[in-house]
């Protein structure tokens, strides 16, 4: 197991159509570091965003895809993703406005 650092656990917010749509009922989607567990997650969200809290973390890890350039195959690094459900009386995320 890996020493995190709550700044080291989160990498980046996901932007697509999906997640956006689910921001409403304020779940928000993470790329996050592939050792991180749930309550590290939770730790980070709510040290790295003022006025936070987190009712539940979702995780899922997933695989590279597999890649060729010519005769050479290989694969994309595994990703991680987290989405962090927040309670109803915390603020809202900024960083997805």
């Amino acid at each position: 197991m890996a020493d995190l650092k709550y700044y080291d656990v989160i990498l980046k917010p996901v932007i697509t159509e999906k997640s956006m749509s689910t921001m409403a009922d304020k779940k928000y989607t993470f790329l996050v570091h592939p050792d991180a567990t749930k309550n590290q997650i939770k730790e980070a969200v709510e040290k790295m965003f003022e006025g936070t809290k987190v009712a539940k973390v979702n995780t899922m890890n997933c695989d590279g895809k597999s890649r060729r350039r010519g005769a050479i195959v290989g694969k994309t690094a595994k990703t991680k993703k987290a989405i962090v459900q927040l309670t109803e009386d915390s603020k809202e995320i900024e960083v997805f406005s």
